[in-house]
């Protein structure tokens, strides 16, 4: 634990039009564990932002997508089956201004994979760019999908972060490749605890959060401790741990 749990800003618009978001990105591995765990980890995050990977797509995904959203209090926004896994939920806080579901170059053999895009304004003037994403496991693959994530990162705006799966870890080529151009969330301000997988015996971090450098981190960990967040709770509902920020956008 690095600090205090509670010590997390809460959602909140300044004076001056920035706005505080809390952002959280899940791996919830197709809602194939304890449903009701997972709906309740989200919920006491209070996420204003939700990041999914692994959310459903095949048969019937909409309609499972829409109970997700509705057990934890968020709103469809983007992706699932569209973007091959990544999805992003929010709350009725920010205006959904545009969204955009991109799939990616798939080699042979391996899974398909895609980004979910949006970009949301909070208030009257500041916006953010989210991107969700769930990279290969193959290296090189992966690492050509780092370079398509950057760029699409940049056509979302000045604001933008980006928040997922990685399938690498920090010493890795690809995690090396986003952390040279964009804030690593953790690295910059470390908050709760850092081992992203696996819940009963954290060891890696494989799941982070990116932020462009006009973004204000805050703080951005895995939130063991947080109010409402219990162990138990955290070993039912999937295999991997979230990751929770808390960024100040500033006015556009």
């Amino acid at each position: 634990m690095t600090t205090p749990p509670t010590d997390l800003p809460s959602s909140r618009t300044e004076p001056d039009g920035s706005a505080v978001v809390r952002l959280l990105s899940y791996n919830i591995r197709s809602l194939r564990d304890d449903k009701g765990a997972l709906a309740r980890v989200i919920r006491a995050c209070a996420p204003d932002v939700l990041c999914v990977q692994e959310a459903p797509r095949f048969f019937r995904w909409r309609k499972y997508a829409s109970r997700l959203a509705m057990a934890t209090d968020l709103h469809y926004v983007t992706g699932g089956a569209p973007a091959s896994g990544p999805m992003i939920l929010s709350s009725l806080r920010p205006h959904v201004e545009r969204v955009e579901d991109v799939l990616l170059p798939r080699t042979p053999g391996l899974h398909q994979r895609g980004f979910a895009t949006a970009v949301l304004r909070f208030g009257t003037a500041a916006r953010l760019g989210v991107l969700s994403c769930h990279l290969s496991l193959q290296s090189r693959e992966r690492y050509e999908q780092g370079g398509m994530l950057l760029e699409r990162l940049r056509a979302l705006g000045p604001y933008a972060v980006a928040a997922g799966d990685l399938n690498d870890r920090p010493k890795g080529r690809t995690f090396r490749r986003l952390a040279g151009e964009l804030q690593d969330g953790w690295a910059t301000a470390p908050w709760g605890s850092e081992m992203t997988s696996e819940p009963r015996d954290p060891h890696q971090r494989i799941d982070a959060v990116f932020a462009t450098g006009g973004v204000e981190v805050l703080g951005c960990g895995v939130p063991v401790g947080l109010p409402g967040v219990e162990e138990r709770d955290l070993f039912s509902a999937t295999d991997h741990l979230p990751v929770l920020a808390a960024l100040r956008v500033p006015p556009a």
